[in-house]
C-alpha cells in the first residue's frame, strides 16, 4: 500500500516519468528555466505579454521588422560610403577633363561614362559621386550641430523654467522670425567664397537650424520633470546636471534621434538650394545642386546633365525620410506592449 501511496503521489507530480526526464535533460541544456528561477513578463495581469529587455533592444526589434525602413537605411548608407570610395577607385577625378565632350548625339551615358560626360569634358559620375559625398557629410554636421544646441537650450528651458525658459524661448523665436533662407543666402556665400568648402556652409545651416529640435525637447523636459523618478533623484541629492543627463535626456532621446534624421533630409535640401542659386558650395568643388543647375539649360538636348544629380538628391531624401518614419515607430510608446 505505501508503494502504491508513493506511487500515486508521483504521479500526481508527473503523469509522465519520460516526459518529466526530458524536461530534467531541458533545464541541463539551458533549455527550459530551472525551478525556482523567475522570468519575469510585464502587463500578464492585463492580458498583455513582452519580456523585460532594455530599451535599446526594444527599439532596434521594431526598427529592423520595418522593411522599408531597413532597405533606405542601407541604401543610404550604400551612397555615402560610396561616394566616399568612389574618389579612390574610379578612374576618372571630379575634376579631370575627359577626350569627350557632350554634344548633340553624343557624350551620353556609355560603358566608360555611365552618368555621360558634361559640355567641357567633366566625367558625370565622378561629380555626381562628389557631390553626393557632399552633401551627405553637410547634412551629418547641420544636423549633430542641430541637434547639439537645439538640445542644449531646450533641455535647460523645459528643466529651469521661471526666467531661462522665458529668456531661452524668446530668443528661440526671434531665430524663427528670421526669413532663414534670406540668412543664409547671404551667411552661406560670404563663407564659401572666403574658403570655398561644404564645412563652413554646414556650420551656418546648423548654428540657425536648431529652433525645432529646441521647443520639441523644451516640451519633452517640462512633462518628464514631474515624474516621480524625478523627484526620487531629488529626494537622495542628486544634482541638476546629473538629473538632466542621467535621468530625463535618456527619456527624451527617441524624439531627438527622429528630429535628427529629419533635419538631414532638410539640409540636403537647403544646401543643394543654396548651391543651386550659386550661394553655397562654390567652384572647383561641385554639389548636386551645382550639377542640377549646370545642366537645367539643356535637359531637353543632354539629359543626363540633369536627370542623374536630380535623382540622387531625391533618392537620399526618400530614403532620410523613411529612416525617419521607421524611427519613428520604434520608439512609439505605444508599440511595447504586444496584446495577445
Amino acid at each position: 500500500m505505501a508503494r502504491r501511496w508513493k506511487k500515486a503521489a508521483v504521479g500526481n507530480e508527473s503523469s509522465n516519468p519520460t516526459a518529466a526526464g526530458r524536461d530534467f535533460k531541458r533545464r541541463r541544456l539551458g533549455r527550459l528555466p530551472r525551478a525556482g528561477s523567475e522570468t519575469r513578463h510585464i502587463g500578464d495581469e492585463h492580458g498583455l505579454s513582452g519580456d523585460v529587455r532594455k530599451q535599446w533592444q526594444i527599439v532596434l526589434g521594431r526598427f529592423v521588422r520595418q522593411p522599408r525602413a531597413m532597405v533606405s537605411l542601407g541604401l543610404f548608407a550604400l551612397l555615402g560610403i560610396g561616394s566616399t570610395l568612389a574618389g579612390l577607385f574610379w578612374h576618372y577625378s571630379y575634376l579631370d577633363l575627359t577626350n569627350q565632350i557632350a554634344t548633340f548625339g553624343h557624350g551620353g551615358p556609355s560603358f566608360q561614362h555611365p552618368f555621360g560626360v558634361d559640355t567641357i569634358g567633366h566625367d558625370l559620375f565622378a561629380q555626381v559621386m562628389e557631390g553626393t559625398k557632399e552633401d551627405v557629410q553637410t547634412a551629418l554636421l547641420v544636423a549633430a550641430i542641430s541637434s547639439l544646441i537645439g538640445t542644449t537650450i531646450g533641455a535647460l528651458a523645459g528643466y529651469f523654467r521661471s526666467w531661462v525658459d522665458t529668456i531661452l524661448m524668446r530668443f528661440t523665436d526671434f531665430i524663427l522670425a528670421v526669413p532663414l533662407l534670406a540668412i543664409l543666402a547671404v551667411l552661406g556665400n560670404l563663407a564659401a567664397r572666403q574658403s570655398g568648402s561644404w564645412f563652413w556652409v554646414a556650420i551656418i545651416i546648423g548654428v540657425l537650424a536648431w529652433t525645432y529640435v529646441a521647443r520639441l525637447v523644451r516640451a519633452d523636459f517640462l512633462s518628464l520633470r514631474e515624474r516621480d523618478f524625478v523627484e526620487a533623484a531629488r529626494a537622495i541629492g542628486a544634482s541638476n546636471r546629473r538629473i538632466i543627463i542621467r535621468h530625463l535626456l535618456p527619456n527624451a532621446l527617441g524624439p531627438i534621434i527622429v528630429n535628427a534624421t529629419l533635419t538631414v533630409a532638410n539640409a540636403i535640401i537647403l544646401e543643394s538650394t543654396l548651391s543651386y542659386l550659386g550661394l553655397g558650395i562654390q567652384p572647383p568643388e561641385v554639389s548636386l545642386g551645382s550639377l542640377i543647375a549646370a545642366g537645367e539649360g539643356d535637359t531637353t538636348t543632354f539629359w543626363w546633365l540633369f536627370v542623374f544629380p536630380a535623382a540622387f538628391i531625391v533618392v537620399m531624401i526618400l530614403c532620410v525620410n523613411f529612416i525617419g518614419d521607421g524611427l519613428r515607430e520604434a520608439f512609439d510608446p505605444r508599440k511595447t506592449r504586444v496584446r495577445v
